[in-house]
């Protein structure tokens, strides 16, 4: 991460004299393996049931040329495994709905057309509008991968207009099974996802411990901090501010997940603390942050935590935060204003959409033209490298093509166990799923190893197709969606992304110049006009709301409260402008990064939480008001 806030006298492959700076395309790290995701299990299992209950009842009436419509749901199965069970219920429900729209769509347009040029445009209009949404929403993995592989399937299943009211049904019918696949774990462990986001900011903050008091943990090359102690900060600022939303998507209304969550809040604050560390031993508050995350994934009763005086207050701030009225969700859009909000003229999703749209168009069309049968795999292809810059998705392309080129290869190694019968083939396309979820989150690459290969029996299902016209398709297609699809990502350029830079550096500063103020004269960081002024929402876990009706001024917040405010604040705007200038960083057309002032931005920004993780700051009486920062868009 920190690499891209190094000041320098000069960017590399900086045009001279023209402030654009050309970023090559690298393809080094593309096919390095990383740690699985610790929850990778959840979505593989939660799908492979959702998969199979259909498959098999589909099998016995004899009409596995159903699969794709029931697959549509089922495969909702792999959304919002990160959510706390209430905030899960309701984004699964919009994912379903999202996924039978699509397929609506999908099948209406089919029906009424065989122009397989028009199709292809339709498909990659949804496409974009798929990446767009999903982006904007911030769903997470597997985004929109699974509503375009689907949706660009079934605009060239032959239809009938009659038929498409029963394939719909079947697929709202799958997306509720998944649904209540998904939900089912929280009769075991109710606090399962807001466990694992907490053990994960301990674990993390015990990272950053480790890294600080470590060889490499003393200063910098340019008298600031190592590469590997502002990597470590950031993570753990992220992690940490993970957990904060994922705790305030809890609804405390009863009385046992109320006390469960404050157990979880001591947990949190204590890992926080760790962005403050001054002096004390590092080695033992590692080794206990790592002990109790471990108890805390484990699912047994929660740790004992002894609190200093300064974060006992600051559990005070955040009880009086969660009784907030009008508390927006942290960190997510609030309801379908903030999400359209998102996508307004001027929204760095845009170009991201525009490349999405044009090269699917081109990938499909090049596809048809040289005479592949099956142009929806380019435009799912083209539609899946594309990532939130150039760099990124030049490294998509090449890990898709390597994937799909050796999951090609299993799939004609295990052509004879697919001619045992069709019940082999739910069993291996069960076992691909399954394989998918397990390797995906240590490579795209790796994944797509057995993604391929399900794919490929979904075709099969439907329709059977000589296994060597099916491979080569495939390959064809692959290529093609690749290639054209890097080439209108480098075409379509996002000049965007700076400007969302300088937008989060303004808000970085203002953040730390609040900080300071409370830090040395306890001014209030917010009161204006009748309104309580905290970190938007899109960024923070902390909120704007009115003031009590018939108030001549906005009611003055307790210090607890204050100092949280701050904090988060802060907290979401540094984590805001690292993501700006990772995104920025990695596209290959774009002027010079202002990389003293990002530099310069994060350190005093840190330096800042720090005091405020360090000590709570004096009463005084409280000034007048704070000016918040405009919005900004957010990628």
């Amino acid at each position: 991460m920190g690499k891209h806030a190094k000041p320098s006298g000069k960017s590399a492959g900086t045009v001279p004299g023209s402030g654009v700076r050309v970023r090559p395309l690298p393809v080094r790290s593309s096919v390095r393996l990383r740690k699985p995701v610790d929850i990778w299990h959840k979505p593989a299992l939660s799908a492979v049931v959702a998969l199979a209950i259909p498959d098999l009842v589909l099998f016995g009436l004899g009409r596995l040329d159903l699969v794709l419509y029931t697959s549509a749901g089922a495969m909702c199965a792999l959304y919002a495994h990160g959510l706390p069970y209430a905030a899960r219920a309701r984004t699964l429900m919009w994912v379903v709905l999202g996924m039978v729209a699509s397929l609506g769509i999908a099948l209406t347009a089919a029906s009424l057309t065989t122009s397989a040029a028009l199709l292809v445009v339709l498909a990659s209009l949804m496409s974009a509008v798929h990446k767009m949404v999903c982006d904007a929403t911030r769903i997470g993995p597997p985004a929109n991968v699974i509503l375009t592989f689907i949706t660009a399937s079934a605009f060239f299943v032959p239809q009938h207009l009659g038929e498409v009211p029963l394939h719909l049904a079947l697929a709202l019918g799958a997306g509720g099974l998944a649904w209540l696949v998904c939900m089912a774990p929280a009769l075991i462990r109710p606090q399962g996802p807001e466990r694992i986001a907490v053990a994960r900011a301990l674990e993390t903050a015990a990272g950053l411990l480790r890294t600080e008091a470590g060889p490499g943990g003393g200063v910098g090359p340019a008298g600031g901090e190592p590469d590997g102690v502002v990597q470590a900060r950031h993570a753990a600022a992220a992690a940490v501010n993970a957990a904060w939303h994922t705790l305030f998507l809890v609804p405390t209304r009863h009385p046992a997940r109320a006390v469960a969550r404050a157990g979880l809040e001591r947990l949190l604050v204590r890992a926080e603390s760790a962005l403050g560390h001054d002096g004390w031993s590092a080695a033992g508050e590692a080794e206990r942050l790592g002990s109790w995350a471990r108890e805390v994934r484990s699912g047994r009763p929660l740790p004992r935590v002894t609190l200093s005086d300064e974060q006992a207050a600051e559990l005070v701030g955040v009880a009086e935060e969660a009784r907030e009225p009008r508390r927006p969700v942290p960190g997510r859009p609030h309801g379908v204003r903030a999400v359209l909000a998102r996508l307004a003229p001027g929204s760095p999703l845009l170009p991201i959409g525009a490349r999405v749209a044009v090269g699917c168009v081109l990938a499909g069309w090049a596809s048809m033209a040289v005479g592949v049968g099956h142009p929806y795999w380019a435009v799912v292809t083209a539609a899946s490298i594309y990532q939130a810059n150039t760099t990124l998705s030049g490294q998509r392309a090449l890990q898709r093509t390597l994937g799909n080129l050796l999951g090609l290869l299993l799939y004609t190694a295990l052509l004879p166990l697919m001619h045992l019968g069709e019940l082999a083939m739910i069993a291996l396309a069960l076992a691909f799923q399954l394989g998918a979820e397990a390797c995906i989150t240590r490579n795209y690459w790796l994944g797509s190893v057995c993604v391929t290969p399900m794919a490929l029996l979904l075709t099969e299902f439907g329709q059977r197709v000589p296994a060597g016209t099916l491979v080569a398709d495939r390959w064809i297609d692959t290529v093609v969606g690749a290639v054209v699809g890097l080439a209108c990502c480098v075409l379509v350029t996002n000049r965007r992304a700076a400007d969302r830079i300088d937008v989060a550096l303004g808000r970085v500063e203002a953040a730390e110049a609040v900080a300071v103020r409370l830090l040395t004269t306890g001014a209030t960081p917010a009161a204006d006009g009748g309104r309580e002024v905290g970190t938007d929402p899109e960024v923070g876990r902390t909120h704007e709301t009115d003031a009590a009706p018939g108030a001549g001024r906005s009611r003055k917040p307790s210090r607890a409260l204050e100092v949280v405010w701050a904090r988060d604040r802060l907290v979401g705007c540094l984590v805001e402008l690292r993501e700006a200038v990772e995104v920025a960083g990695g596209e290959w057309w774009q002027r010079a990064l202002p990389e003293e002032r990002i530099a310069r931005a994060e350190q005093q920004g840190h330096r800042a939480l720090a005091g405020l993780v360090r000590q709570p700051p004096a009463p005084v009486p409280a000034p007048g008001p704070v000016p918040a920062p405009e919005p900004m868009p957010v990628g």
